[in-house]
Parts: structure tokens; C-alpha cells; sequence
């Protein structure tokens, strides 16, 4: 997700958030530790910070190609880099889910917001426009980013969120996608929000890939402030979204290896904002997450990695999971 669309302002910079929250992750799962010594022990983070700059050209760059004619990712095998077209073809109905199987999360629903849109591009006009996001009005949606080689958030999140519904069925789960490539553009967020709300999900995740500078690695998870505003109320929320970044988190540590972001959220992995209009209408809990940092090579070829994506999917799925059964 790059940090200059609608509702994705960039922080403030330098902001710290040091404090208890430092040891979220540590205290959470003890086998995060082990993935992130050996993340760092390899190929730790840099220290540079984010470029809005930046940020602003990998917009651009996604904005340019669609999809389907995106040049090919970093060297490696094809199935590996490149979702299958069984994983990206849409489903008959984005929001349905197959029967729920048996399992431990049999009667919890949960919401899959792949970020952006495949055919954001071509609509720019309609995603331009504004919505209210409690707080102020911000523009519908954003074409989103890409890597260097142009594979697109957009690819990249729907291939993750179809993971995720297979991962989280097997558990017994009803999963709904906000969206599945089977509409033109969006939904804006403001719907987005709607769509996890009218579910009575239990659980919302929005799935992103960062556009920063080269040189910023690692994810980040995103919750809600305290906001009363217009529309947005989100105080009943904020306590159980926090639960849930901080078990995605410290799961997706675990599972992936991959470390915090080294350039926010003072490398705890958890962002505190209140001008995402996703999180400011959800009136059920609901975070972000930035998988990693498409415009940096050694995030992108984790990003571009199915294997990768798998292990991201697996992480994501297994801290809903330890939320939904407390």
C-alpha cells in the first residue's frame, strides 16, 4: 500500500512509539524471537528511513500497466513468482464462502480485504473521488503499488486473501472477501468498511503491501486509534483490533521469519493511525497489515515468492485463529 492514496497519508515522521509496546511481540509468542534472530542473523534491517517521494512513484508505477501485461517478477522459478490462474480467477460470488466445515471456528466470520483493485487503473476518475472517513473526506481508493519488475499489490493480495479463505475454511470458518477482481474498481473504503460491518464478522484483516523507499524492510500492522467523529466511532474496537494485530503480528513473525519494519513503528511492528477510513468506519475489530515493502529487492522477492506467500497467508491465518479462540 503506498502511503499517498486515499486514506494511506504518510506518518508523521520520526514519531516514536516506544514504550510497552516494544515488547508486544516478544511477550506474545515466544517463538517469534527465534523467527526474527534468524531473519537478522541472515539479512537483518537496515535503518534508513521512508520516502513520501518514493512512495509517490510506486503509486505512478502501478498505475501505469495493468495487471495482465506487468512485465516478469525477479528471476526464479515462474510458479513460484507468479500466482497460478486458478489462485487469481474470481470466485462466482466475492463475498461467499463455501460451506463452513466442521472445526474450532465453525460459526465465526471473518472478512478478507484484499487492498486496491486490479482494474483500479482504468477508473481513476471513480476512485478519485471523495468519500466521508469520519474524520475528514479522502478519496475512494488508490491503484496501489508494485515491485520494480511491476508485479502489483493488487496481484499480490488477492493471491494471499485466496490462501487465507482455504487456510481459514479448513478451520471451520465462513470467509467473505470485500473483493475478488469480479467488479470494475474499488470498493471505496468507506464500503470496504461496511461490507466486515454488515457481515458481523468477527474479525476483519486488510491485506497490503507497503510502496517505500528502497532500503525499508519488514512489516507492519496497523490499528485503530480512538476516534469519535462524524461516521466513525471506533472506542468499542480499538481494545480487541489491538488483540488481533498483536496476535497476526507476533504469528507472522513466527511463521515467515520476516522481521518489523525498520522505519515505523519503532520496531515493534504496530502502527497506531486514525485517518484510515477503513478502520475509522469499522464498527467491528479490524486491522492492516503491510506484508513488506515492494519497492526494496530483497522484500520484493519475498513478495513475489509463492512459497512466500504461503508462509505469510499461514501467519495472517494462524493469528485470526488464536484471536477467534481467545
Amino acid at each position: 500500500m503506498s502511503y499517498t492514496g486515499p486514506g494511506f497519508d504518510p506518518p508523521r515522521p520520526r514519531r516514536s512509539r516506544r514504550g510497552p509496546l516494544t515488547v508486544a511481540l516478544a511477550a506474545l509468542v515466544p517463538g517469534a524471537l527465534l523467527g526474527w534472530a534468524v531473519y537478522a542473523a541472515v539479512d537483518g534491517p537496515g535503518d534508513d528511513g521512508g520516502s513520501a517521494s518514493t512512495s509517490a512513484k510506486a503509486s505512478a508505477s502501478a498505475a501505469s500497466r495493468a495487471p495482465s501485461s506487468a512485465p516478469a517478477p525477479p528471476s526464479g522459478s515462474p510458479d513460484d513468482k507468479k500466482p497460478s490462474p486458478s489462485s487469481t480467477a474470481p470466485s462466482p460470488s466475492a463475498s461467499a464462502s463455501a460451506p463452513a466445515a466442521s472445526g474450532p471456528l465453525k460459526g465465526k466470520v471473518v472478512v478478507i480485504d484484499p487492498g486496491h483493485n486490479p482494474g483500479n487503473f482504468r477508473h481513476t476518475t471513480e476512485i478519485n473521488r471523495q468519500v466521508d472517513i469520519g474524520t475528514n473526506r479522502k478519496e475512494c481508493d488508490t491503484t496501489g503499488t508494485s515491485t520494480n519488475d511491476g508485479y502489483t499489490e493488487a496481484e499480490f493480495t488477492l493471491d494471499v486473501a485466496h490462501r487465507m479463505r482455504a487456510l481459514l475454511e479448513e478451520q471451520g470458518a465462513t470467509v467473505k472477501l470485500t473483493q475478488d477482481a469480479d467488479r470494475p474498481f474499488g470498493p471505496c473504503v468507506d464500503e470496504r468498511a461496511r461490507i466486515g460491518n454488515r457481515a458481523g464478522a468477527d474479525a476483519v484483516v486488510s491485506l497490503h503491501a507497503d510502496g517505500s523507499g528502497a532500503g525499508n524492510r519488514g512489516f507492519h500492522v496497523i490499528l485503530p486509534g480512538a476516534v469519535h467523529a462524524g461516521a466513525a466511532d471506533t472506542r468499542a474496537v480499538v481494545g480487541p483490533s489491538r488483540d488481533l494485530g498483536e496476535r497476526i503480528a507476533g504469528n507472522f513473525v513466527r511463521v515467515t521469519g520476516s522481521a518489523p519494519s525498520n522505519y515505523v513503528g519503532g520496531g515493534t511492528g504496530l502502527v497506531t493511525r486514525k485517518d484510515l477510513g477503513g478502520l475509522n468506519l469499522s464498527t467491528v475489530p479490524k486491522v492492516f497489515i503491510e506484508c513488506g515493502n515492494m519497492r526494496d529487492s530483497k522484500d520484493a522477492a519475498l513478495l513475489t515468492s509463492g512459497a512466500w506467500r504461503q508462509k505469510a497467508a499461514q501467519g495472517i491465518s494462524d493469528g485470526i485463529v488464536s484471536f477467534l479462540r481467545g
